[in-house]
């Protein structure tokens, strides 16, 4: 067992940011669903070689009744879907038929905690009964609107509670309602689980029991047995206890090479006393949440086959890529050196204007991609205080006691990103280059509370390609190949475009992924708010 320790040191852009960030609180404000085909205005042209569905996950319903959110993540999932097929898209979407969503609109109130918000007592029951309610545990929510997400070639809506929907894709219709822990002994599990090429999902997700908290590496099989199977045969395939048995570490995702799965113990820790007294003090789960720069963050490298400690030694809620090569694991993510930018993200801020709303940008930190470089053969005969690392990368590593390496990172970017705000929201051609070494990655700039610019980086000499208009913000950049692609960029990038400043002008846009030149968009009739996740559906 080796702690792999990173260094905290980056170069933080000034805060003295040009004033006056347009308003953006139309993107927060909730719509109808339309749960019929919608055809769309397409300008330019949508290669008729893409053929499938686009589909996104994001918050719909800020309100219930009389009653608000308080947190963008709290918001009812609305699933949306852009079908492609011959140059032309229409786009349907449809509210997620989930319990919470049920309970909500049957009180008109909101009557299931979420994150951000805690649910008052029901005011029909009388005084002793609404005394009492408080002393009980809040259920987890399957509000899922987070991510769509596959197993055994199914699809699914997640968040990260214990609860999933099996959702049909074509209709967007929710079938099934999957408990994780009915089948291993998981309280949740994150919304970005990791698929090998023939089809076995790799997952985290926490376990709570007298003896602490775990973290839990979780496999789930390539294929089903029967029809209506879903999460039969997963198995745990690591537990890793938590430092701190009653605060552990909050995570968004994880990263994985072709060997390892690759944890990030990172200093945002969740208070579970907190938490479960949450109702009771009237608080929610979100000010369960605290960030601790006192502590390191660690690496936990598990191996896939044997399940094994190899490695323990960050903060991050995405990770880019990890590769195995020539006897290093190499970890790309994208990092900043602040873990409170949660707290942030309250609708009441994301409402803001003037130079409110710039107070709020301002005091985030900004997020950027780094590379950790960690060699894979220490044992009791490496050196101590030399750097492990080969030429290559700016990245070091150095055994500075029997079972600690210390870490620093390499930028994957130059100057040129800061100006850009960073970013977030990472992608690649998952398909053929996850595991993989890779060159290209693309993902979000963020000048602005959420993503105004799309990115894609060539880490060939940390180049940058840049897609931007002003009012015009732009949601996580999916890539599709090409059919016959022979290189790395061959293929399209797809990104639903939010106009906050324009009524009814959202639009989904398809860029070159080589040039990162528009190559069409189509233009969809209805407003949509800013959504989290998506994926492409191809189909044959």
């Amino acid at each position: 067992k080796y702690s792999i320790c990173p260094e905290v040191k980056v170069k933080v852009p000034p805060k003295n940011n040009p004033p006056g960030l347009p308003c953006i609180e139309k993107i927060v404000s909730s719509v109808d669903d339309n749960p019929e085909p919608i055809n769309t205005d397409v300008t330019g042209r949508i290669p008729k070689w893409i053929n499938g569905s686009f589909l996104r996950n994001g918050p719909g319903k800020f309100e219930i009744g009389n009653q608000r959110f308080n947190h963008w993540f709290d918001g009812m999932a609305l699933l949306h879907q852009f079908k492609i097929c011959n140059g032309q898209v229409t786009y349907k979407s449809r509210f997620l038929s989930s319990d919470s969503y049920q309970a909500n609109s049957e009180h008109n109130r909101i009557a299931v905690s979420e994150f951000g918000t805690v649910t008052m007592p029901d005011p029909c029951k009388n005084f002793f009964q609404r005394f009492l309610s408080r002393f009980e545990i809040p259920k987890p929510t399957d509000n899922a609107n987070v991510s769509f997400v596959t197993y055994k070639g199914d699809y699914y809506v997640s968040t990260e509670t214990n609860i999933m929907h099996k959702v049909d894709p074509e209709t967007l219709e929710t079938t099934k309602k999957v408990d994780w822990s009915k089948f291993i002994a998981v309280n949740g599990a994150t919304a970005h689980p990791h698929t090998e090429p023939d089809g076995t999902s790799y997952n985290m997700g926490n376990s709570y029991s007298g003896k602490g908290t775990y973290y839990n590496i979780i496999r789930v099989p390539p294929t089903k047995s029967t029809e209506d199977e879903t999460l039969e045969g997963a198995t745990v395939l690591c537990s890793i206890p938590s430092a701190d048995k009653t605060k552990p570490s909050y995570y968004h995702s994880f990263a994985m090479s072709k060997n390892y799965v690759v944890f990030i113990e990172q200093p945002i820790k969740m208070d579970l006393l907190k938490i479960v007294t949450g109702k009771l003090r009237g608080k929610s789960i979100s000010a369960g949440f605290s960030w601790d720069p006192k502590l390191n963050t660690v690496f936990h490298l598990i191996h896939k086959q044997t399940g094994t400690y190899v490695a323990k030694p960050m903060s991050t809620f995405h990770q880019i890529n990890a590769y195995e090569e020539d006897g290093f694991l190499i970890v790309d993510m994208c990092a900043s050196d602040d873990g409170q930018a949660i707290a942030n993200y309250n609708i009441q801020n994301l409402r803001k204007s003037g130079e409110a709303l710039d107070e709020v940008y301002n005091t985030l930190c900004r997020v950027f991609p780094r590379r950790f470089v960690l060699p894979l053969n220490v044992d009791d005969d490496t050196p101590y205080s030399q750097n492990l690392n080969q030429p290559g990368s700016s990245a070091t590593a150095m055994r500075i006691s029997q079972h600690k390496v210390f870490c620093t990172h390499e930028d994957l970017h130059g100057e040129d990103l800061h100006q850009y705000g960073g970013l977030e929201f990472p992608q690649i051609n998952y398909g053929k280059y996850n595991t993989r070494p890779y060159r290209y990655f693309y993902g979000c700039g963020f000048r602005h509370l959420v993503g105004d610019t799309l990115i894609k980086m060539d880490l060939k000499g940390k180049r940058m390609k840049v897609w931007e208009h002003p009012g015009l913000y732009p949601s996580e950049p999916v890539f599709v190949p090409a059919p016959n692609a022979t290189e790395e960029d061959d293929g399209v990038i797809l990104s639903v475009v939010i106009t906050p400043h324009k009524d009814k002008g959202t639009f989904l846009l398809v860029l070159d992924a080589k040039t990162f030149e528009e190559v069409g968009r189509a233009a969809v009739p209805v407003n949509i708010p800013y959504g989290f996740h998506g994926t492409f559906n191809a189909t044959a």
